[in-house]
């Protein structure tokens, strides 16, 4: 087929990526425009637009696309059909009806469950154990298009966002593939979706990154999974923010003021919560770069009995 590709971050740079290693044939790219970075604030480009122009794909970047914008690339390129992964914005009706073999995106859950901005996080920090990826045709909902393909993968006990973000984007990209040529040899029978079992995987904002030490401590270790490496969940302790990036779940329930450090034993920090407690491995202090446990309490950041809150006081 012949391809226009929408996508802006690192999963849709493997996408495009398995496209291009593909038969198929990806004619441009539509990406994000470059935006500020890190403390310089120096423009930086998207993963995709990256990848686009080192193999010598035409990009386009438009600030907006609720004018038309994209009806003049759309025009010329004459596409089989329009690839979305993670483009990062809505977009309008002209784009998502514009004929051919249709708008498809590569969404990362199993639909309808965890439609939305943030499938992959919500679906660790929720304690699924089964998510995947849907090829699925766009409609004008937010994640309500017909399902094309599916193929399901375990959420482990040690994955996190990062490593399900990957596994989900090596799918992602094998499975559009697969997708892409049973459509043209018109073997891929469309589903509707039951809304009834649907969700919404809302953005993640810094609310949903604050640990409370009296929930239970797998709920915990889910969220504390789900956000890690980036933005990372947190919690205060002694007034400083404590960002948290890898920790074990225990059943052992101590009858103590959840958010005490109970144990400091084998270089880890253990923390009593309202069920259970967890084993905080690697952290980030405020104003410190990421670190082992145990090189946080061989700097005597941390004592036994001291209390981590959901508060600065």
């Amino acid at each position: 087929m012949k391809l226009i590709f929408m996508g802006t971050p690192d999963l849709a740079k493997t996408v495009l990526k398995a496209l291009t290693a593909s038969d198929n044939e990806v004619l441009c790219v539509v990406t994000q425009p470059d935006k500020p970075k890190g403390r310089g604030y120096e423009l930086t480009p998207p993963p995709v637009k990256v990848f686009a122009l080192e193999n010598n794909i035409p990009v386009y970047q438009p600030e907006t696309l609720k004018n038309g914008e994209l009806q003049p690339v759309i025009d010329e390129y004459k596409p089989d059909a329009i690839i979305v992964a993670a483009y990062g914005k809505l977009l309008p009706p002209y784009i998502i009806e514009f004929g051919g073999y249709g708008c498809i995106n590569v969404h990362g859950s199993i639909l309808p469950k965890y439609r939305g901005a943030a499938p992959i996080q919500r679906a660790i920090m929720d304690g699924e154990k089964v998510t995947g990826i849907t090829i699925m045709r766009m409609d004008n909902g937010l994640d309500t298009g017909d399902i094309l393909t599916v193929e399901e993968t375990e959420i482990t006990e040690n994955d996190n966002f990062e490593t399900m973000h990957d596994r989900l984007a090596e799918l992602g990209g094998s499975l559009l593939v697969r997708t892409l040529k049973m459509l043209e040899e018109g073997s891929v029978i469309p589903q509707k979706q039951d809304d009834s079992l649907s969700n919404y995987a809302k953005k993640i904002e810094k609310s949903d990154c604050l640990l409370d030490f009296n929930d239970d401590a797998c709920s915990l270790c889910c969220k504390i999974r789900g956000l890690s490496p980036i933005p990372l969940s947190f919690a205060y302790l002694n007034g400083k923010m404590v960002k948290f990036i890898d920790a074990e779940y225990s059943d052992k329930t101590y009858d103590i003021e959840p958010g005490t450090v109970v144990s400091l034993d084998g270089g880890n920090i253990r923390i009593a919560c309202k069920n259970g407690s967890i084993l905080l491995k690697r952290l980030l202090p405020e104003g410190k770069g990421r670190m082992n446990s145990s090189d946080f309490i061989n700097g005597r950041r941390v004592s036994l009995g001291d209390v981590f809150k959901s508060t600065k006081e």
